[in-house]
């Protein structure tokens, strides 16, 4: 099956993925290119797309290949979070330019490692150079397990980010120099595994401090083995999901760790620290709100925290209510497939 899976791949997308320098360039806009889809199972859905005219090309079973138009970057980022009432999980597969387009990869599974389709919520952000003045703290990193290095780091502040595998299996240390917070714990990551099997990878924790953020990422297989695997992760601090200042003026992110995490990990872009909402949480079922923030285009991602095996997506495409951005439900699951009251952290950044 994995040989199958990876020739069905190379098939579908035969870009390169570029490699970015450790150092990066010297005059660059921040971000040099970004886009985000949300694939609605049988067609894009305006409102969660941008730029209009990406596409998404589904097959095999669960591979989907998305097409950004105009946005070609070298190295960066993709997250991608499932859209299900059952659970799935989604991971990227591989990304790069194609002319003057950028390629994402991604696959999708449910419990078990089964190839499965589903809906999801995916974004591409690269950035390099300087960042000039920001209002936060913005960094990324995707880290090949195959070469024990980065294929590509952004920090807002200019510092290199690392990443190093802990003795144990699967469990990597995230470090960010220099995106300094008061701490203990400020802002907020989305983190997604990379492989062309499946996979999923969660934030098992993580602290801030003036000196940067440290981060562990735990990663398993579609069975909850732990497993060594390529990811990226994003932080974010009063910043959008990709490091744009503003606009876009409409942004936030919310932990839920559980219970809802402190007000430094509870922003809005409109109204300021803690006032996103949380409801309904238990039987791993979780009801967010973010006022004031609902301008379309937009996207949402879910990633997974804590330190079981536990993974989340959205039961359904978020909605609006007047300017308020809701997502109606996050839910968590066990390895086996049954709800679980796991931690999350949810982002939703509009385009504007």
């Amino acid at each position: 099956m994995r040989r199958l899976i990876g020739a069905l791949l190379i098939a579908l997308v035969t870009t390169s993925v570029g490699v970015a320098v450790a150092a990066p360039p010297a005059a660059a806009a921040l971000p040099d290119a970004h886009a985000f889809v949300l694939w609605g199972g049988a067609a894009t859905v305006p409102s969660g797309t941008w730029p209009p005219a990406t596409t998404v090309a589904a097959g095999p079973s669960g591979v989907y290949t998305i097409r950004f138009p105009g946005q070609a970057a070298k190295g960066g980022v993709v997250h991608v979070t499932a859209i299900n009432t059952g659970p799935r999980f989604c991971q990227a597969v591989k990304w790069g330019p194609s002319g003057s387009d950028e390629i994402v990869v991604v696959l999708c599974s449910q419990p078990g490692g089964v190839l499965a389709p589903t809906a999801f919520s995916a974004f591409f952000e690269s950035s390099s150079g300087p960042a000039g003045p920001i209002n936060g703290e913005f960094g990324y990193v995707h880290y090949n397990e195959a070469s024990g290095a980065l294929l590509d780091q952004y920090n807002s502040a200019g510092a290199l980010n690392t990443v190093t595998p802990t003795p144990a299996v699967g469990v990597y240390e995230v470090k960010l120099p220099g995106l300094s917070t008061a701490g203990p714990i400020d802002g907020s990551l989305q983190v997604t595994a990379v492989n062309s099997t499946p996979a999923r990878c969660k934030v098992r924790d993580w602290t801030s401090n003036p000196g940067g953020q440290l981060a562990h990422v735990a990663c398993f297989t579609s069975t909850g083995v732990p497993f060594k695997t390529s990811f990226t992760l994003t932080y974010q601090y009063n910043q959008s999901l990709w490091g744009a200042g503003w606009p876009p003026r409409y942004f936030g992110y919310l932990w839920f760790r559980p219970p809802v995490g402190p007000p430094p990990t509870n922003f809005n872009s409109q109204l300021g620290f803690n006032v996103n909402t949380l409801s309904g949480a238990g039987l791993g079922l979780s009801l967010v709100q973010f006022p004031s923030i609902g301008v379309l285009p937009d996207n949402v991602q879910v990633s997974s925290y804590g330190a079981g095996t536990e993974f989340c997506n959205l039961l359904y495409p978020w909605t609006h209510v007047g300017t308020t951005l809701v997502a109606r439900d996050v839910a968590c699951y066990n390895t086996g497939g049954a709800r679980a009251n796991a931690g999350f952290l949810i982002s939703a950044n509009s385009n504007n």
